[in-house]
């Protein structure tokens, strides 16, 4: 295969300290260690293996000016994307992290060392300038986002030493580094392949896609997906790994590799490909499909793209020769019934009957369990979708009862359990707020902050509840909007999140208190009681609102139970 761009030899650092891991290993043991995030452990990866050639190491300012700048290291290597070791404050002060100092670089999941970082410098990057310029300016963006909301104040440049490979348990042998890759296609006889880019799963135009592209420039196709980061939302890498699994077979004669990608994608558009180009390219690719829209992240709130559909192929089409790789334009197929055959639009003459099925209309037929008619998609990758999304009525689900004390959510919540238990189908939990607190926040107490750890811990357990399938009923007070903005977020991963409104006064919650504890608060015994001394944020946004001085608890458990069915996730009864 060809040598990666710029002219340079492939770094790969893993073979190149091959020799020495056994001396860094004991000096890593001796040294400071900065416990790496997923994020960061994925750029570490591809660093190490090469796949960020001709990068050695997290960029320092200089190198990382000119990135953000005009896509240029500071050697004049083309390069669009920063790839940067970002710590705060107070790391920096405890590690004594200062130009000469050598740093382990650690994986949070299993506390190896994987390199040693001779920091270089130290520097405050303008994130301002670094959103403009490389992601648009568009403060929705989720890479923009990530930078003011998530990483670290300040950037840590120097080169690095491997000690180690990071260690994976999942689809080890399709895991190729850039140098075993170039192997495997040496083996195969292989010297033009097409490298095809996705998150997403595959269907029958993505294989007549990649299949007319190899065909025409007589080579082979490497089906190259990200399983590192993609966007939120997006399907998990095991399902889509799965699919690609069995869509494999379809390739004729062993057209196909399917190798993985362990990339922390930035949903960058026209700079994120650029950077997805030299990937390839280091990987032993020559030729690379350039998707419409490749890479973006979408629209944002007010409807808008933040790229425009062709900016990805015109900016890898810009920089074409100095990368070394041929573009390869996406041509967006369409499905012909009449003759049985995929074709590019632009090719369909006009007045023949098409069919398409959009990714909406996918989401939607596998959550209803609808037909997905095989002329779209092979019979054993609709199989490997459906496992992975089973029908609404077969989903998790959350539903957050929040109100002050004695207003009625728990009896709801009771009730609402026993109703759901009774319909079957799916296993049932109900996380009453005093049961949690005294199984899941015994040492917690009424602050905000710990208020708010507590909404935290009942959003995870539920999340986690909804994932596996079971419905969720939790009846905290979850006083605050943030707490409970944080549970729906936590919950929406996995499933349906409902925010129900418990809206009964405080003087009537107080009015039926036989407990007593209202009267207490009210004498000062008890502190930090929501509604006395403590406030109550009124929920704005909810799926419904409900008040018991008003409604039987009988009545409002039947208006949540239709509100379940009319999202499909009950069946009618």
């Amino acid at each position: 295969m060809a040598n990666p761009p710029h002219g340079g030899v492939l770094k790969d650092l893993i073979a190149r300290d091959a020799h020495r891991r056994r001396e860094l290993f004991e000096e890593a043991e001796g040294l400071n260690a900065v416990v790496l995030t997923e994020r960061q452990l994925c750029d570490l990866e591809l660093l190490l293996n090469g796949g960020f050639s001709p990068l050695e190491g997290f960029m320092n300012e200089k190198d990382y000016n000119g990135v953000v700048t005009n896509l240029r290291l500071a050697d004049g290597n083309l390069f669009s994307i920063p790839i940067t070791l970002d710590l705060s404050q107070e790391t920096i002060d405890l590690l004594d992290v200062k130009p000469g100092a050598r740093l382990a670089l650690r994986d949070f999941r299993d506390d190896r060392n994987l390199a040693i970082l001779t920091v270089e410098d130290v520097y405050k990057p303008d994130k301002q300038k670094e959103a403009q310029e490389v992601f648009g300016g568009d403060e929705e963006h989720p890479a923009i986002k990530y930078l003011f909301n998530t990483a670290n104040e300040f950037y840590v440049g120097g080169k690095i030493e491997a000690i180690d490979r990071l260690l994976h348990y999942d689809y080890v042998a399709l895991r190729y580094t850039p140098a075993e890759l170039r192997l495997h296609f040496d083996k195969l006889g292989w010297s033009r392949v097409v490298a095809f880019q996705t998150r997403n799963p595959m269907h029958r135009a993505h294989r007549e896609l990649t299949v007319r592209a190899a065909r025409a420039r007589q080579a082979n196709v490497l089906i190259h997906p990200v399983v590192g980061l993609t966007k939120p939302g997006d399907i998990d890498h095991f399902t889509r790994v799965r699919v690609y699994q069995a869509l494999l077979p379809r390739y004729p004669n062993g057209m196909a590799v399917l190798g993985l990608l362990p990339l922390a994608m930035r949903m960058g558009g026209p700079r994120e490909a650029i950077w997805h180009a030299i990937i390839r390219k280091n990987h032993g690719a020559t030729h690379f499909i350039v998707g419409r829209d490749h890479a973006g992240p979408g629209k944002n709130s007010k409807g808008v793209d933040f790229y425009g559909p062709y900016d990805a192929q015109v900016a890898v089409e810009r920089y074409r020769d100095e990368l070394g790789i041929e573009v390869v334009p996406f041509q967006q197929m369409t499905y012909l019934p009449d003759t049985d055959e995929y074709k590019p639009k632009d090719e369909v003459e006009k007045g023949v009957r098409t069919l398409d099925i959009s990714g909406t209309d996918l989401r939607k037929r596998l959550r209803t369990g609808a037909e997905i008619p095989p002329w779209f998609s092979y019979p054993e990758v609709v199989r490997v979708l459906r496992e992975s999304h089973p029908p609404r009525s077969q989903q998790g689900f959350t539903v957050l009862l929040t109100g002050y004390q004695n207003s009625g959510k728990d009896a709801i919540a009771r009730a609402l359990n026993v109703t759901l238990n009774q319909q079957g189908g799916r296993s049932v939990s109900l996380l009453l707020g005093e049961t949690v607190r005294s199984e899941l926040s015994a040492e917690l107490g009424f602050s905000r902050h710990d208020r708010d750890v507590n909404i935290k811990r009942i959003g995870f357990v539920a999340a986690e509840l909804t994932k596996a399938g079971a419905a969720v009923i939790a009846a905290p007070i979850a006083p605050f909007e943030a707490s409970r903005l944080h549970a729906r977020e936590a919950v929406e991963k996995h499933g349906s999140f409902f925010l129900v409104h418990v809206a009964t006064s405080l003087e009537y919650a107080e009015k039926t208190d036989k407990r007593g504890v209202y009267a207490r608060a009210r004498r000062g015994e008890i502190k930090g009681f929501t509604g006395v001394d403590d406030p109550y944020e009124v929920p704005e946004k909810v799926d419904l609102r409900v008040d018991v001085e008003k409604t039987p608890v009988r009545t409002i458990v039947h208006q949540i139970v239709l509100l379940l069915e009319a999202e499909g996730l009950l069946e009618a009864v």
